[in-house]
């Protein structure tokens, strides 16, 4: 049956010592469990993928019900690349920019040490970007692209921090603020989407600062069954429609 546990991949960072672990869980799956840490915190197992693929589903749905078509998306953090590939699986999807800040999380796909590294590194919709999310967010003029600079995009789909209020580094909070968020909308088009992912229950207090930069905004909880406990758990998906125009 191989190796109960393994350690795939140990690095330092700028945030942090990271690691990527594969092992065995006989008495909740008959599959390779695989693990990224970060010093001693979990940040994403491939045990729990629902909240990843209902951010894709969730954003790419309202955008499309909203009369745009999602032909050039951006997803903020890579992980173990689910929201990608549910990206990549979406109807009319014609480009993906996946952007990470930590250069060996982006190493694990194209080496295939994760599980949908040889998925997406084959598909020639689907580009990886080196680089950090918020900082591009913020720029005047540069945004996702380096090949295209003030690239405009269908949809941002967001899964780096733990939530709005639960951040891996304090330098991302200024994203999350009205200002940050209306900044981000110079790289959106019109009726395009932002949504974003969150561990936390939604919060009226960030609702409010999205509808301060986009048209229409909700929160959708998605509940799903915690494979280790039986028992049920749920993260939310924020999801803003139309940049207001200032």
């Amino acid at each position: 049956m191989g190796k109960n546990f393994e350690e795939l991949d140990h690095r330092p960072s700028a945030i942090g010592d990271i690691s990527l672990r594969r092992r065995r869980i006989p008495a909740v799956t008959d599959e390779d469990v695989f693990e990224v840490k970060l010093g001693d915190e979990f940040l994403m197992s491939s045990l729990f993928t629902e909240g990843e693929i209902a951010l894709a589903n969730h954003g790419l749905t309202a955008l499309t019900a909203h009369g745009g078509t999602p032909s050039d998306v951006v997803v903020g953090g890579l992980g173990l690349g689910y929201t990608a590939r549910a990206t990549l699986k979406f109807p009319g999807v014609g480009s993906v920019v996946v952007v990470d800040a930590l250069a060996p999380v982006i190493e694990w796909h194209q080496e295939g040490l994760v599980p949908l590294g040889r998925e997406l590194t084959s598909d020639s919709r689907c580009r990886f970007v080196h680089g950090n999310f918020f900082a591009m967010a913020g720029s005047l003029s540069s945004g996702f692209d380096p090949e295209s600079p003030g690239r405009k995009f269908d949809a941002v789909l967001l899964d780096i921090d733990h939530s709005p209020e639960n951040l891996l580094d304090p330098g991302n909070a200024p994203f999350y603020t009205p200002a940050g968020l209306q900044r981000l909308t110079t790289y959106i088009r019109p009726n395009g989407v932002f949504a974003l992912w969150s561990n936390d229950p939604p919060t009226d207090q960030f609702l409010g600062d999205l509808g301060s930069a986009f048209m229409k905004t909700e929160a959708q909880v998605v509940s799903f069954r915690n494979p280790m406990t039986g028992e049920e758990s749920a993260s939310t998906i924020y999801v803003a429609v139309s940049p207001r125009t200032t």
